[in-house]
């Protein structure tokens, strides 16, 4: 598949996504929101759920009866409330809100908003350049963040449309306050958390020699290094601390401009990447092959002259095992998924299922928690879980555990949640971000009420698998996702139209 951006130059900014974004054309008949997958029940859809629009005018209207036995002033008024009740309902179904799915035809003047009540924080980043790829570096403000605002910083490079234009860039992204709702505006909490104000932007770039493929950052105590794919070939390695302490530290003035490193065994350009902790990396190409790189105790990098070799055609990404630090999976266009292990000399795989999907294997990804699955996206749209457990040596008959039909273009990123093993998130070049628990089974009735929950707009009903949890929609042509490891729940995303920090109320 193809994995380039398109050129488009973006101003650099970083906002909130305001509680009532302005719409190209005023939507009349009703408001169409995305963001979440909930049903709705006969009960939630009761007038009396709706807000009443003149309720503050008429408790606030007093009327001074001078006279008891006058009946005719009693009766005009319950026929002005009457009256008055009748507008109301007319005005509540012109504006009743209806769950927005992929796929559904929006009427001539309706635009899709955000809708805020069901994320927790959501901010939008504009980039001047496509960013294809990005990592999140950890830091030292502690695991398992819930306190509003919040900070991240991101490493990434840009698909410029002219070489000396290309830059890697680290980001540094705080008061990422939560986002406000409807609720929230009518809560008179005077939590500064809950405070929603615009985020502070900082960044430090050097200059990159070609356009960047995929980026992947690894830490040690010591050493912050990133690996850049460039679009010519070449793969770049940076320690990335001085200009990481540039961040962190004001007045501090980073010196680092250049890579330290180039890996360039490839004779073409590649997108797999992928470090195994801190002096382990492997790269693949689109010519089909892998390659180790080691960084010894003294900082020198050595890349091993000898390939891996089994692919048909391009490497499509590489995953270390979260487990056993010999042992690496791969995914290729082939259709086929292989696991290798780097003791043996031989540098062919040790298992392999070589029709895994019946398109192009985009992406894999191996579960931390329950080390024995590995998640796959094709070029199809489907994404498979697979029990390595079951893969056994020149078997042709291994099937994965389970496969998930719902976006309608070719995956471009799945990845695990780095502490709930049956959760996961996918992202598609169908424009959507999908979120996923696989532990969730509903009994009869409980499919009787979803199925029955949604229904299109003829009247159709439309199968929702009930494992999805959420879908996030906005962002044009989305490239990768990745979990944050330290603030739970929370997912950043890069697209063509820039990258979006998402918390949802789901996970």
């Amino acid at each position: 598949m193809s994995k380039r951006a398109n050129d488009q130059d973006i101003e650099m900014d970083v906002d909130s996504i305001p509680n009532n974004p302005k719409t190209e054309e005023q939507v009349k008949s009703r408001k169409v929101s995305f963001g979440g997958v909930k049903p709705i029940s006969n009960e939630e859809v009761e007038m009396g759920e709706f807000e009443d629009i003149w309720e503050d005018e008429i408790e606030s209207e007093e009327y001074i009866e001078e006279d008891d036995d006058d009946e005719d002033d009693l009766e005009n008024y319950d026929e002005e409330k009457i009256k008055k009740d009748i507008e109301m309902d007319e005005e509540q179904e012109n504006i009743e809100e209806k769950i927005y799915l992929p796929g559904d035809e929006l009427a001539e003047g309706e635009v899709l908003e955000p809708d805020t009540s069901v994320y927790q924080m959501l901010h939008t980043l504009n980039v001047n350049w496509p960013c294809l790829s990005f990592d999140i570096l950890k830091d030292e403000l502690g695991d398992k963040r819930g306190k509003f605002p919040h900070t991240l910083t991101l490493f990434t490079g840009t698909q410029a449309s002219e070489v000396h234009k290309n830059e890697v860039t680290l980001m540094k992204l705080s008061q990422l306050h939560k986002t406000s709702t409807d609720d929230d505006e009518n809560d008179e909490s005077d939590d500064e958390n809950d405070v929603d104000e615009d985020p502070i932007l900082e960044t430090r770039s050097m200059k990159h020699r070609g356009g960047v493929n995929r980026v992947r950052v690894t830490q040690t105590r010591d050493n912050i290094l990133g690996a850049t794919w460039s679009d010519e070939g070449t793969v770049y390695i940076w320690n990335l601390k001085d200009q990481m302490k540039s961040l962190e530290t004001p007045g501090y003035k980073a010196t680092t401009k250049n890579p330290i490193h180039k890996i360039q065994n490839h004779t073409f350009e590649g997108f797999a990447l992928d470090w195994q902790e801190s002096n382990r990396l492997l790269s693949g190409d689109c010519e089909k092959y892998i390659y180790l790189s080691t960084i010894r105790d003294n900082g020198s990098i050595n890349t091993e002259n000898s390939a891996f070799t089994g692919h048909k055609s391009s490497v499509e990404d590489l995953q270390w095992s979260p487990e056993e630090s010999f042992v690496f999976a791969s995914c290729s266009s082939d259709k086929s998924i292989r696991i290798w292990d780097i003791r043996q000399k031989q540098r062919t795989n040790a298992l392999c299922v070589p029709n895994a999907h019946k398109s192009d294997v985009n992406v894999i990804s191996w579960n931390k928690n329950t080390r024995y699955l590995l998640a796959s996206g094709d070029d199809d749209g489907l994404f498979s879980i697979w029990d390595l457990r079951s893969w056994k040596p020149k078997s042709n008959s291994t099937i994965p555990v389970a496969t998930m039909e719902w976006h309608k273009n070719p995956i471009t990123s799945i990845e695990w949640h780095p502490t709930d093993e049956s959760v996961l998130a996918v992202s598609g070049a169908d424009d959507q971000l999908t979120i996923w628990d696989l532990s969730v089974e509903l009994d009869s009735e409980e499919q009787k009420v979803q199925t029955n929950a949604f229904v299109g707009p003829n009247g159709e009903q439309r199968a929702v698998p009930p494992q999805l949890l959420f879908i996030h929609q906005g962002q044009n042509d989305i490239k990768e996702l990745h979990w944050h490891p330290q603030i739970p729940g929370t997912i950043v995303s890069t697209a063509l139209s820039g990258f979006n920090i998402i918390k949802t109320i789901s996970v």
